[in-house]
Parts: structure tokens; C-alpha cells; sequence
């Protein structure tokens, strides 16, 4: 499902480019510094005198998590080479034959512009990576045992089909976890929004892509041992000044974020710097994975909601098929070797 915001409305139908706004995403260079006093004395405030975070924001960027090699050197965009960034992204997503256009069966795809031309606002930020350390914007070298892993997870990939099982299909696809969910979070193509809610002793996380709560306790409550793992990690926070911290742990093996281990561990300030902005910032620690630990940081922006269900079940539903349509084939192979 999509955002409705205001007057915008999200239609099925091919959405005009040009009637996108192409915001410049502020905040990109801002420095992990808090607030001024009186951005702070700004700041809409809960009775227990911490920042109120809650309601819908989006985290939505044309800007890739890792610097383009056409970049290097790089660090930032000025205004207008932002702008221009976002429009050549907008209009990659139109340019592909439609209705009318389709001549041949090579024209024939799958339409993202569906759902990536939304009636919101889209843009990209000054900086020309989320990365920031290290400087090059890009992900460090993976470490020894990281090689070692990602060759063996490659090898036991070798010994299964893809259609073998329903397990050999990917978390995603089987709508059990999306790498944006992270921790840490990261925007996505089309629906990039979350909802914030604060209560006592609890902050609660929720994107919209793949609605999964993440609530974190703020209480002090010890970690889960090490024997309790999940997709998503095990979250604990507390009030740093006017910024959240969060630090998970504990994720499954079976996470494998970006290759990483079930020794990852992520850190994630969330700090408002106005009314209507979140600077959320990162950093990834995974020694059993990269030579060393990298950071990165985007802006969020207050938006209207309401949010409506992302109801991932496509893959669920198809993978009976998927699966009867392979053994079919092989059967179909098998008497032919007959």
C-alpha cells in the first residue's frame, strides 16, 4: 500500500515525472554535534522532558548507500547537482516502453515505475554517499575471516538448487526479513517511511516496508544471552542529551547482513535538529567480517500520515507453485533421459 500525503495520491495508472518536486535533501553536512540551544528549546517535547519523535517520517533518497565510482573523490553535491542526480534516477524509472510502446516481447518486464513514481516528494541528498566513514564512501575491505565465510557460504550455495526447497529461497522473497529493516535502517526504493511511537520506558520503530515493531526497551534491562538470536538483533536504548542511542546485538547467523556475522553489532543516534528533522546516524562494528567498523548517516523528514499495511505475502502464496512448477520440470527432464 502507499502514503497518502495531503492532496498527493498514489494512482496505479503512469504518473507524470515532471509533476515531481525534487527536494535537494538538506542535512547531509551537518556534524554529530547536538543541536544548537535554541533549535533545542524548539524541539516539541514529552512530559518526562525528552524529545517527542513520534509520528510518520521518511528517510526516502536517490543517494546510495555506498559512492558511485563515476564519484570519487567526491563527498558532496552542491544544490543543483543533487536535484539533478534525483531527476536522472525519476526519470531511469519512466523510461521504459508502456501500454502502447510495447512493440516486442523484449519490451515486456516488470514495471517498477509502478510503485517507484510516487505522488510524494523525492529527491537526494548534498552528500554523495549514506557511507561517511570511511571517507571514500564505501564499505571497508572484508576482513580475513570474512573472505573465508563469504567463500564458504558460496560453496554451500553450489550444493542446493534454487528451487529445491522453500528454504532455498531467499528471507525476502519468503517475507520474513528485508535488509532495509536493518538494523541499521536504510531507505528504500519506493514506501520508505517508518512511524515513531514513544511510551514509558519504550521507544518502537516501525517501517512501513516490511511492518515488523522493533521495540526497545530503555528500562536497563540486561541483553538477552548469547544463545537467543533473531533476524532483527536484540535492541537496548537510552536517552544521550537530546538523542536516542540504540546499540542491538544477538542476530542469527541467518541474517547475514551485507555478509556480516552473528558477532554484528550496530549503534544508531537518532537526534532531532528542528520540529520536522531526525539526523539519524550509524555505525556498523562486525570484526569477524570487515577490517574495521564504518558509520553513515542520513536525514528523516516529518511527514503526514497515516501509513497503511505493506502486506508482504506475494511469495508465500506463489512459492507452492514455484516449487510444483520445479519438480514438474524435472520430471519432464528425467523422461526425456528415459
Amino acid at each position: 500500500m502507499k502514503l497518502i500525503l495531503g492532496s498527493a495520491l498514489f494512482v496505479t495508472s503512469l504518473l507524470v515525472v515532471s509533476s515531481f518536486p525534487l527536494r535537494a535533501q538538506s542535512g547531509s553536512t551537518a556534524s554529530a554535534s547536538a543541536p544548537d540551544a535554541a533549535t533545542a528549546r524548539a524541539l516539541p517535547r514529552l512530559t518526562d522532558g525528552t524529545p517527542d519523535m513520534q509520528g510518520y517520517w521518511t528517510n526516502q533518497t536517490f543517494t546510495r548507500l555506498e559512492r558511485p565510482a563515476q564519484l570519487e573523490g567526491r563527498e558532496f553535491f552542491t544544490a543543483e547537482e543533487a536535484e539533478a542526480f534525483a531527476q536522472r534516477a525519476l526519470e531511469d524509472v519512466k523510461d521504459v516502453p508502456r501500454g502502447d510502446e510495447v512493440k516486442s516481447d523484449a519490451d515486456i518486464h516488470y514495471d517498477d515505475g509502478i510503485w517507484l513514481l510516487e505522488g510524494y516528494e523525492k529527491g537526494a541528498m548534498l552528500r554523495t554517499a549514506i557511507i561517511t566513514d570511511p571517507k571514500d564512501g564505501r564499505l571497508p575491505p572484508l576482513s580475513p575471516e570474512g573472505q573465508r565465510r563469504a567463500q564458504a557460504r558460496a560453496e554451500a550455495r553450489k550444493g542446493v538448487g534454487p528451487f529445491d526447497s522453500a528454504q532455498a529461497r531467499g528471507l525476502s522473497e519468503r517475507c520474513i526479513y528485508w535488509a532495509h529493516e536493518g538494523p541499521p535502517l536504510l531507505p528504500t526504493g519506493y514506501n520508505s517511511n517508518l512511524l515513531i511511537v514513544q511510551a514509558r520506558g519504550t521507544f518502537v520503530i516501525q517501517p512501513e516496508m516490511m511492518p515488523s515493531a522493533r521495540v526497545v526497551p530503555l528500562d536497563g534491562r540486561p541483553r538477552l544471552g548469547g544463545a537467543v538470536r533473531g533476524y532483527r538483533g536484540d535492541s537496548r536504548g537510552r536517552w544521550d542529551g537530546d538523542t536516542m542511542v540504540v546499540e542491538t546485538t544477538n542476530y542469527s547467523e541467518k541474517t547475514a547482513w551485507r555478509g556480516a556475522s552473528e558477532n554484528l553489532k550496530v549503534i544508531e543516534r537518532l537526534t532531532m535538529t528542528g520540529p520536522t528533522t531526525i539526523r539519524y546516524q550509524f555505525t556498523v562494528e562486525d570484526a569477524s567480517t570487515w577490517t574495521r567498523p564504518w558509520s553513515g548517516e542520513y536525514e528523516m523528514h516529518r511527514i503526514e500520515g497515516p501509513l497503511f499495511e505493506y502486506a508482504c505475502n506475494e511469495g508465500n502464496y506463489q512459492l507452492p507453485s514455484i516449487l510444483k512448477g520445479a519438480r514438474r520440470a524435472e520430471e519432464t527432464a528425467a523422461q526425456r533421459t528415459r
